[in-house]
């Protein structure tokens, strides 16, 4: 286990409370949880509070990749934490939202991913968190 992590700044054309919202509505998930651009949607489930679960089921050829975790903190619209579970992930890989007014009409989202098996994997997901923060900043 390693303390490798991926930093990521978007600005986003929305208001807070959307930019927030966006990341515990199953079915805005599934628009733009696509660390490839080129990948169908994937299957989504959640329960979004504190301690609630979710499920993301993403789709690479004919494999299911499930991602899973909990929500440990929802501070509405400010800060979102949850757990990270995936084939490619370590015990603690914990992912963190910080939202920021900018003005009205726009947000500042700040994604922190913590704790990578190897820099390879930190690479992968920069690339992935990349891609979504980019799609969010579409499909909002």
């Amino acid at each position: 286990m390693t303390d490798l992590s991926v930093n990521i700044s978007k600005t986003i054309n929305a208001p807070i409370e959307k930019v927030f919202d966006a990341w515990l509505d199953s079915s805005m998930l599934t628009r733009f949880i696509l660390p490839d651009p080129a990948m169908p949607r994937p299957e989504v489930e959640n329960d979004p509070r504190e301690g609630g679960r979710f499920t993301i089921v993403m789709f690479v050829g004919d494999d299911k990749l499930p991602h899973t975790g909990t929500y440990l903190t929802v501070d509405r619209p400010h800060r979102l934490v949850f757990s990270w579970e995936s084939a490619y992930s370590t015990d603690d890989s914990t992912i963190t939202l910080d939202f920021t007014v900018v003005d009205a009409n726009t947000t500042n989202i700040e994604l922190t991913h913590v704790k990578f098996l190897h820099e390879e994997a930190r690479s992968d997901h920069e690339g992935g968190w990349g891609n979504i923060l980019d799609k969010l900043g579409e499909v909002i």
